[in-house]
């Protein structure tokens, strides 16, 4: 090849100019090995190891439950409240671990982001199914109590739990990739994320009833609460395991599947809003850290 002959670069790939997230599908090998990383990684050299994906979420619930229910006595018209609050708090903790932390991983990964190219989405997208496995461990004790206190789920019931899930996969994951492309330039971004995580919890009817906001608000102002995706998550689980536990004679939200439906375009607009701002940025990501 003499020095004038272009050089053929049809075999690599440049920074921004893949598919994005479908490019994710083409390394599923080594998005499993980052997943697994993860997983064996977070509790490595702990005397309890996964024992704390129990513990912590089983403390959380009892500091709520004493101060909300006990002594600021939320618990009250509320059937169940142990339930209801716990039920509420595995939602709002999966999105959570799943949105911090996928704000975080292109700056936790940075050294293979400045050595190697591969779709950069595999890192927050494997943060997101990271914190949905610590999720479990929080789901089955939720279920193990349910079913002592007499649950018995419709099967709508049980798709508006696997909806709720996926409502908050998908939204925490278009927040991931939005936070996490704008981290790496300006990590001021982490500290947002982390006041957006501590109003997520009280912006939702966790330790509360929807109820108690439809009497405070103007129909409009409730309709804008009813129209955040957590907050229909939240309200799904509500629906699934704690108001089959109860006498079924508690309400719940009017038009909650409308409010579900909306949130699941939210929670897509979200992602493809997220997935353009990574895919401007991508290409600074090795020269930025």
């Amino acid at each position: 090849m003499s020095k004038t002959d272009p050089v053929d670069l049809s075999a690599f790939s440049v920074p921004g100019s893949g598919r994005g997230i479908l490019d994710v599908f083409g390394y599923r090998y080594l998005l499993r090995l980052l997943v697994r990383k993860g997983i064996l990684t977070r509790y490595h050299g702990s005397v309890l190891g996964w024992a704390w994906s129990y513990v912590k979420p089983t403390a959380q619930f009892f500091i709520y439950y004493m101060v909300m229910g006990v002594f600021l006595g939320l618990n009250r018209g509320i059937e169940g409240f142990p339930i209801y609050l716990f039920s509420g708090i595995v939602v709002v903790n999966l999105f959570n671990e799943a949105f911090g932390n996928a704000t975080k991983s292109i700056v936790n990964n940075k050294a293979l982001v400045k050595k190697i190219y591969l779709p950069r989405e595999l890192f927050p997208i494997a943060d997101v199914f990271i914190a949905f496995v610590h999720f479990l461990p929080q789901l089955t004790i939720l279920v193990m109590v349910c079913l002592i206190a007499g649950w018995v789920p419709t099967v709508v019931q049980l798709g508006g739990a696997i909806l709720a899930m996926l409502i908050v996969l998908l939204i925490a994951t278009g927040l991931g990739l939005f936070f996490g492309s704008i981290n790496v330039s300006y990590r001021d971004s982490q500290n947002l994320v982390e006041l957006i995580l501590m109003f997520a919890t009280y912006t939702s009817p966790v330790l509360y009833s929807y109820e108690m906001v439809q009497a405070k608000l103007p129909p409009l102002v409730y309709d804008i609460y009813m129209l955040n995706p957590l907050t229909s998550a939240v309200e799904l689980f509500h629906s699934a395991f704690w108001f089959p536990t109860t006498s079924e004679t508690a309400n719940r939200p009017e038009h909650l599947w409308l409010f579900a439906g909306i949130s699941i375009v939210v929670a897509l607009v979200m992602l493809l809003v997220g997935q353009f701002v990574f895919r401007r940025l991508e290409g600074r990501f090795a020269q930025d850290l």
